[in-house]
């Protein structure tokens, strides 16, 4: 398995080679971007642009294997509002264009919402309604990934949506595609259930896997912590993921204001290779 690390971690004013000479010093094998309205991956990106990030990155021995977007939280493929549904859409279309241009293999995607308690004033969507809605979206852009050789990964979040392993299970097999699949959260999923048991029930369905640590005491957003500091039994996730052959990359994503960034980055690393061991 292969250890990479969220852009996120690093501080908005970072420039494209900062993080990735950073992140090639700290020991890192890659890094993933972050699609979002504005930074180095944007919804204005051109092929070129994306281009000479790969440039960097292979100058500095690096990969760029997948394409995260956080836009879709105030942008829900799956809201009441169809001209938002549209514009999520929109989004998806060009992340997948740009993660290919990137070098990358995977996005990430959340896949709808039925209400967020994170966020004031949310939309409540009917689940029935949201579901319906996933199955268009994914329905309509799974083979538009596959020009572009790009898996979908539908990521387990807080989004009172894709609630069990089971449940996820059968919506990807419904889609019947090898570009979706699941980007499978650790961190995220321990305020409800066990990430080992998700691994095994999702198995080869798994494109992808990001690593965060949560403290169930505290229980809300402000409970996710440093790797190994929470309480994920990574043990027994790295026991479901080699019996699953799961051999891909593990990214943290991870925040750090400016002042704590190269040290979080170091932690970081080493609690990701004490995971792996």
């Amino acid at each position: 398995m292969k250890l990479g690390i969220s852009a996120l971690a690093c501080p908005a004013n970072w420039s494209v080679e900062k993080i990735y000479n950073t992140a090639n010093e700290m020991g890192y094998d890659g890094v993933e971007w972050w699609l979002d309205e504005k930074g180095p991956v944007n919804v204005h990106s051109t092929k070129e642009d994306m281009e000479k990030i790969k440039e960097i990155a292979e100058r500095y021995g690096m990969q760029t294997y997948s394409l995260a977007c956080g836009m879709y939280w105030s942008c829900s493929l799956t809201s009441n509002n169809e001209e938002v549904r549209s514009k999520a859409k929109g989004i998806l279309k060009k992340q997948i264009e740009l993660a290919h241009y990137l070098g990358c293999n995977t996005i990430l995607v959340v896949p709808g919402a039925v209400g967020v308690d994170f966020i004031p004033d949310c939309e409540i969507v009917d689940y029935e309604i949201a579901y319906q809605r996933a199955v268009e979206w994914v329905d309509e852009y799974k083979d538009y990934a596959k020009q572009y050789n790009i898996t979908i990964g539908v990521e387990n979040v807080w989004n009172k949506f894709l609630l069990s392993p089971i449940e996820m299970k059968g919506f990807i097999d419904r889609a019947n595609s090898e570009c979706v699949g699941s980007y499978f959260d650790v961190g995220n999923v321990l305020y409800s259930g066990y990430p080992e048991q998700w691994i095994r029930i999702l198995g080869k369905r798994i494109k992808k896997i990001h690593l965060k640590d949560f403290s169930r005491a505290i229980g809300t957003l402000s409970g996710f912590v440093n790797l190994l500091e929470g309480d994920v039994n990574y043990q027994a996730v790295m026991e479901a993921l080699r019996e699953i052959g799961y051999d891909d990359w593990l990214t943290a994503e991870l925040f750090f204001d400016e002042e704590h960034c190269l040290e979080g980055l170091k932690e970081t690393i080493d609690a990701m290779k004490k995971i792996v061991m």
